[in-house]
């Protein structure tokens, strides 16, 4: 690929970027304007797209795709034809290839300014970057990539059962650094499977909640270290990123926090639950707007929340694409740095590497 064709590219990637960030953002805010100062509210979630998040957090998306059987190239065995190929996000016959030609996924792209964080419930992710690092991870792993200063990466999707369907089930959660953390070294860590705590508690009906602490902690049980640059890496910033499996009819209480901390439910699978004595039903955002304790009631079946709780940085934000900062100057800074000095070295053959036809999961270069 020449220099031509890789501007045109990553140009395409950022209009995609800006696009699918914007889109939910005119009906949230004409929702909340007719709602009233209650305890919470609740928001309902946009069918494709970024969720609405708050101070510290900026992006939150979930991926969810059931890709057909693989063929020789860890690609889908299925014909290509009739889509936007570069920029697909079709769910045509219930999967896209994002920014994928061969293989779905994100060819490489920079950041600067903020932080990516990957949970992936179902499937895997070969991620490198600019760096020099690599990794494959999935299903129950978490990565955590502090872009600082800035970094190009890459993450692909490869598909490598070539019997069965290749589903794909995983959020990326974008968090904010302070002003002076902004332009620190970049940071690559992974948290495996093995190593988020799966906490899982039990009512009064003996009936089963299951809580993943991806980040903060939940009854004394800390997740792993966050890097050391990051909003999260203060305890008194109260920064918890938990994943809540409640079973059908279970009760659990929302803990209380301090009265400065934002609290935002996703309620993204299941059927319905009561917050107290309020209804919500699936595909639904509920944002906590006091520090009490609330009781949470699973309805119809089992019920899967996405909770993101954070103290707010409260600094300025000025977003374009892949780059947050905190002026219009840091922006255009950070493109001229970028072209300059493309954040690095790109040692790939190519724009979306793949590691292999193999299921194993490896980090090379992880911080940690």
């Amino acid at each position: 690929m020449n220099r031509k064709q890789f501007i045109i590219k990553v140009s395409n990637f950022f209009l995609g970027l800006l696009v699918f960030i914007n889109f939910p953002f005119a009906n949230y805010f004409n929702n909340k304007i007719k709602e009233g100062l209650n305890m919470f509210r609740v928001s309902p979630l946009p069918k494709t797209g970024p969720w609405i998040t708050f101070d510290p957090f900026l992006f939150c998306v979930h991926h969810k795709d059931d890709y057909p059987k693989a063929n020789d190239n860890m690609g889908p065995d299925e014909s290509l034809s009739g889509r936007d190929l570069g920029n697909d996000f079709s769910n045509v016959n219930g999967w896209s290839m994002y920014h994928g030609e061969n293989v779905p996924g994100f060819p490489r792209h920079p950041h600067r300014g903020f932080e990516t964080i990957t949970i992936v419930d179902k499937g895997l992710i070969d991620h490198s970057d600019s760096l020099g690092y690599s990794a494959r991870y999935g299903d129950g792993d978490v990565q955590w990539l502090t872009a600082g200063d800035g970094v190009q990466h890459s993450e692909m999707f490869p598909l490598l059962n070539k019997k069965n369907n290749n589903p794909i089930d995983f959020f990326q959660i974008w968090i904010n650094l302070k002003s002076d953390k902004k332009r620190v070294a970049p940071n690559f860590s992974m948290f495996w499977k093995n190593e988020v705590p799966k906490i899982i508690n039990y009512d009064e009906n003996k009936l089963k909640i299951e809580i993943d602490v991806i980040a903060g902690e939940y009854n004394n049980e800390m997740a792993p270290d966050p890097p050391p640059n990051s909003w999260a890496n203060d305890r008194r910033n109260y920064v918890n990123i938990w994943k809540i499996k409640m079973d059908k009819d279970s009760k659990w209480k929302l803990p209380l926090v301090d009265e400065d901390v934002t609290r935002t439910l996703y309620f993204y699978s299941g059927k319905e639950i009561l917050i107290d004595e309020q209804l919500v039903k699936i595909n639904n955002m509920i944002e906590i707007n006091d520090s009490k304790e609330h009781l949470l009631s699973s309805k119809g079946e089992t019920n899967y929340i996405l909770l993101l709780q954070a103290k707010p940085i409260s600094e300025p934000v000025v977003k374009h694409g892949p780059f947050v900062m905190n002026t219009r100057r840091e922006i255009q800074e950070a493109f001229n740095d970028y072209n300059r000095t493309g954040f690095g070295q790109w040692e790939w053959d190519n724009d979306g590497p793949v590691h292999g036809s193999k299921y194993e999961k490896f980090a090379i270069g992880d911080n940690e």
